[in-house]
């Protein structure tokens, strides 16, 4: 993985300093609250309901153990003893003191850390494929194109105030693990007809207010071009976006207010305009980068102790049938540890589970972690004779829920327990979906489901493209929950469909039970899935199980 050169070391400690020095103006009395709020979003530091909170870049999702148990010891002597891993596949602490955000920032820096431009109106955290450089579909690892993006846009003068915020997603795969196509700018690895890579480019995708599905600006980018191409997007949105309202400021309103067209004719215009100020990829310095991201040496071993645990252990078949992808190299496995146990928050870890998870790295990962966009925690690479071991430790700490994918592993936002946007909960509604699955039995048998909850409409659980996706809302005080359908986040990104009227807090998780029932009377055979279920059938039966009055009524 990618470590800080002398570069990045000054510049982030200088960062630090910068930032210290703000701080105490602010704790002094001489800055405002008005005053100091662009400065403490410049550094990933917000201020929600009940506190400050600290959002720490995790770029496309890699780190390693030190850096894992550095994140412990931050959440134990600032926090409160846990983290939360989120879709941007950051890491938030909920409840540090303003005076202690300097010594945190210090903290992440002696591990190659930082929270810089994961807030305000400038390009966020850029995510990626978390099985990248694993995954045994890939066409390219896509973490070292992910490192030059970061590189390229820290602390861009051009880009540091832009009409909103910007965020990019890549992926090396063709099954998209990435959700390229809801991101203002999406990165997917393609082949052209010579068979040499490069990217497929979507702008304009996002959720929140108005959902978008990205458009395809170039079907191929050749890889040599990525930055310019890239500066061209964002210096046109740049100079088209709107500001003078928020709610249309975004990439997505540009391109739905002028046409993928037009905004296609200004991109290629502006390409050949700054091309020759930023030549393409030095090939030397990207080898360095690519360096960084090398596969480790993967063994030769036999695997028939895995094969006898999987024979002779139901909990720990039932684990790897569903928290295990298939891996690039013969005898291994991609593993996914579930933070989604039942009835926790999803998304949290706390100080010992990290610490295991540091741990299980350095023994049996080479070293390294990914966070994924869906809140839990990857092994990239792991041989199969070491996954008994790994389960039992896993098991020991709390983190071997056997649900990746199924009806509780669900994505959720603080909701209105934290954020000060939120207008309802998110996360009771979680814990008591994934609660109730669990006592009737059925997770296995009803198979992948992806639901994904937010607690209002800037959609930070992704509820748009969840198989069930659920959106809470205040109506005149109430907490009150809406439902989509057939929602998709993979390259067949679809925004799902409002079913009807919402549900109240006491409602919601009966019309979850009685719409995930009612899919397991209407499907083909076991192995069709929800989504797939809904695709065959449309939405009529699914909303006559979420509204049973009514259907009676009209069939009457």
């Amino acid at each position: 993985m990618y470590t800080y050169t002398d570069f990045d070391e000054r510049f982030v400690r200088n960062r630090v300093a910068e930032f210290r020095a703000q701080v105490a103006r602010r704790i002094a009395g001489h800055l405002t609250e008005d005053e100091f709020k662009p400065l403490r979003l410049m550094n990933g530091l917000y201020l929600q309901l009940h506190a400050y909170m600290l959002r720490v870049a995790i770029p496309y999702g890699t780190l390693n153990a030190a850096q894992m148990r550095q994140l412990a010891m931050i959440a134990d002597r600032w926090d409160r003893g846990y983290g939360h891993f989120t879709t941007r596949q950051n890491i938030q602490f909920n409840w540090p003191e303003l005076r202690d955000v300097p010594d945190m920032l210090d903290a992440l820096a002696d591990v190659g850390m930082h929270a810089i431009q994961t807030s305000g109106n400038t390009i966020r955290n850029v995510t990626a494929d978390h099985f990248a450089g694993a995954a045994a579909d890939e066409i390219e690892d896509p973490r070292p194109y992910a490192e030059l993006l970061r590189q390229w846009s820290t602390d861009h003068p051009e880009f540091q105030f832009l009409p909103r915020k910007f965020k990019i997603a890549v992926t090396g795969s063709p099954n998209d693990r990435a959700v390229t196509r809801a991101h203002d700018i999406g990165l997917r690895m393609v082949r052209d007809a010579s068979g040499a890579p490069g990217f497929e480019v979507i702008v304009g995708g996002g959720l929140g207010r108005t959902p978008m599905v990205g458009k395809v600006l170039n079907p191929f980018l050749p890889r040599e071009d990525l930055l310019p191409y890239v500066e061209a997007i964002v210096s046109v949105y740049n100079l088209l976006g709107r500001r003078d309202n928020k709610y249309k400021a975004r990439i997505k309103i540009t391109v739905h207010e002028h046409g993928i067209d037009e905004i296609r004719r200004l991109v290629n215009e502006r390409f050949e305009q700054i091309r020759p100020t930023i030549p393409p990829i030095d090939p030397e310095y990207f080898a360095q980068i690519e360096q960084s991201f090398a596969l480790p040496v993967f063994r030769a071993a036999p695997v028939d102790g895995y094969e006898a645990t999987r024979a002779a252990d139901p909990a720990f078949r039932a684990w790897t049938d569903t928290n295990l992808a298939p891996h690039r190299a013969e005898g291994h496995a991609i593993v996914s540890i579930s933070l989604k146990s039942h009835g926790a928050t999803p998304g949290d870890a706390t100080s010992e589970q990290m610490r295991i998870m540091a741990k299980l790295a350095e023994r049996y990962g080479h070293d390294e972690l990914r966070i994924s966009h869906e809140q839990n925690v990857i092994l990239p690479h792991v041989h199969k004779s070491d996954l008994p071991a790994i389960y039992a430790q896993l098991r020991a700490a709390g983190l071997a829920t056997a649900n990746i994918g199924l009806v509780s592993d669900i994505i959720a936002c603080p909701g209105m327990d934290y954020c000060a946007l939120a207008t309802a909960r998110s996360i009771p509604v979680a814990q008591e979906i994934a609660m109730r699955f669990d006592e009737l039995k059925l997770e296995h048998e009803i198979g992948p489901l992806k639901i994904k909850i937010s607690g209002c409409i800037n959609a930070c659980g992704h509820h748009h493209v969840g198989h069930i996706g659920i959106l809470g809302l205040d109506r005149a005080g109430v907490e009150n929950y809406q439902i989509t359908l057939g929602g998709d986040g993979t390259e067949t990104t679809v925004i799902g469909e409002r079913a009807g009227p919402g549900f109240s807090a006491d409602e919601i998780v009966p019309a979850v039970e009685r719409l995930v029932l009612g899919y397991l009377d209407l499907r083909e055979a076991p192995d069709e899935t929800f989504i797939e279920a809904y695709r065959r059938l449309g939405a009529a039966p699914f909303k006559a199980f979420l509204y049973p009055q009514e259907a009676k009524a009209n069939a009457a």
